[in-house]
């Protein structure tokens, strides 16, 4: 691990950047220095909620993942809809460890030479990271922690 980052699995950086992070990073400083040149870019950021499954306060999110795996299955994921939705660069960074409410969690970003591509592959990957990623998250409520069993709706 060095500087916060667990793995990268990174392609010709410019083209495929996956990384997943045990450290915060500020979506935007990120956003700047993979910044490209084509017509169109979609992003997302999402945020650690700060209400509980349950509809309790959230104290904190604890993410855990399978190193390597995890990466090759992303990278994978990017591969696969980029091709797919004719989109260009893309970014993805996730973070693993223990979260606090309003902390960035993950960040999409694609880019594409037209929106459409643009959109539709950012929404794409969103939705195959939350389902087919694999994390393990844990709410953290009053001091206990309880395991997820499955994922928040669209």
């Amino acid at each position: 691990m060095v500087d916060g980052i667990v793995e990268t699995v990174d392609q010709d950086r410019g083209d495929r950047w996956v990384e997943i992070r045990d450290g915060a990073f500020d979506p935007w400083s990120e956003l700047g220095r993979w910044q490209g040149d084509a017509a169109a870019c979609a992003l997302f950021v999402g945020r650690v909620r700060a209400t509980a499954m349950d509809g309790g306060p959230l104290q904190a999110l604890e993410l855990e993942h399978a190193p390597g795996l995890c990466e090759r299955r992303m990278m994978e994921m990017v591969q696969r809809l980029q091709l797919e939705h004719a989109a260009g660069p893309v970014l993805v960074l996730h973070r693993v460890g223990r979260l606090t409410p309003g902390e960035p969690i993950v960040l999409v970003a694609v880019q594409a030479d037209r929106r459409g591509a643009a959109q539709r592959c950012c929404h794409a990957l969103l939705e195959e990271l939350k389902h087919h990623a694999p994390f393990w998250k844990r709410e953290w409520s009053g001091g206990q922690g309880t395991w997820l069993t499955g994922n928040t709706p669209l």
